[in-house]
């Protein structure tokens, strides 16, 4: 049985550990040399994951970010060739985003400084607290808390 103090602990210890994620993350990042930060990495893989080149808007609602937002990642991963702002076939009022060769390739080395950082995070734990871990964490975000809505996808959408 929790106790409030118990979830309270719970709740800085995770909040500690998301924190330590992202500084090891970052540092790894920045050790890989690509000149891509945090956020323009989530935006290289959001576009990795879409069917087909997605709207501004798309990004945006995916990314849970403003559209400004996406504009300003997008610029600056335009302006180091990692993707392409497109015309819509079908709509030239609508511009798509295209991840060039050098954003796969970004990827491929983006993959690498994650599995890096992942190694260093888990380090101290033995191959069964690992499974542990990996089933405790599948019923963490696998759950909804009341008022979070899942995302829904919608026609047409390609991400």
């Amino acid at each position: 049985m929790t106790t409030p103090d118990s979830d309270s602990l719970l709740a800085e210890q995770l909040l500690q550990l998301t924190r330590r994620v992202h500084r090891i993350q970052k540092r790894h990042l920045q050790q890989s040399g690509l000149g891509v930060t945090p956020a323009q990495a989530r935006l290289l893989r959001t576009l990795a994951h879409c069917e087909s080149p997605p709207r501004m808007a798309d990004l945006a609602e995916r990314l849970e970010v403003v559209p400004r937002a996406v504009t300003t990642l997008v610029d600056g991963l335009e302006a180091s060739g990692k993707v392409r702002r497109m015309p819509d076939p079908t709509n030239r009022r609508v511009i798509r985003i295209e991840l060039t060769e050098a954003g796969r390739t970004a990827l491929r080395e983006l993959r690498g400084a994650r599995v890096s950082a992942a190694e260093e995070i888990l380090d101290p734990l033995t191959d069964l607290e690992r499974q542990v871990l990996g089933g405790l964490l599948d019923a963490l975000v696998g759950g909804s808390s009341e008022g979070e809505q899942q995302p829904q996808p919608k026609q047409g959408r390609t991400c």
